[in-house]
């Protein structure tokens, strides 16, 4: 296989796995979903293939970008008079897709793998069976809140 077949490989790859995160994402309604995922990881996966060819800090923009994309993903809202974020999730699942695209596209077809398959239990946990003994919000009620008010009492007699 010449280098430019397995280039095309390599991108198939990248676009299969991050349309893989991407479909999960469409599936339970985030903000992004199985295009956005495989255009982030095709045009990280090109990227990935740039720097080992020609330009080795080519990645470096696409870190940039992605983080702008996220942005514009998370936004507040006041649910039930408390503050609630959203998006970010979908945002850091558009990170990893990044990274994914690119480990792809460089020729890093294990850990391009087993990061997808990581991320796809990281966004499942709470929803497959098997996996929701390693869901937080199961147990957060048996652990103090760092982000209850902190309550002092009054000692002696004052």
């Amino acid at each position: 296989m010449s280098p430019s077949a397995a280039d095309v490989g390599h991108l198939a790859v990248a676009f299969g796995l991050t349309y893989a995160l991407g479909f999960e994402r469409e599936l339970r309604g985030g903000g992004a979903g199985d295009r956005v995922f495989s255009l982030i990881g095709l045009g990280s996966g090109l990227l990935g293939i740039i720097a080992i060819h020609t330009a080795a800090t080519a990645l470096t923009g696409a870190i940039t970008g992605i983080g702008f994309i996220g942005a514009g993903l998370v936004f507040r809202q006041v649910a039930g008079g408390e503050q609630v974020v959203k998006g970010i999730t979908t945002a850091a699942a558009l990170f990893a897709a990044a990274g994914i695209g690119a480990a792809a596209g460089e020729g890093r077809l294990l850990p391009a793998l087993v990061a997808t398959a990581l991320a796809i239990v990281a966004l499942e946990v709470r929803f497959v069976r098997a996996l929701s003994m390693l869901d937080a919000r199961r147990w957060a009620d048996k652990f103090g809140n760092d982000e209850a008010p902190v309550r002092r009492t009054r000692r002696g007699g004052g």
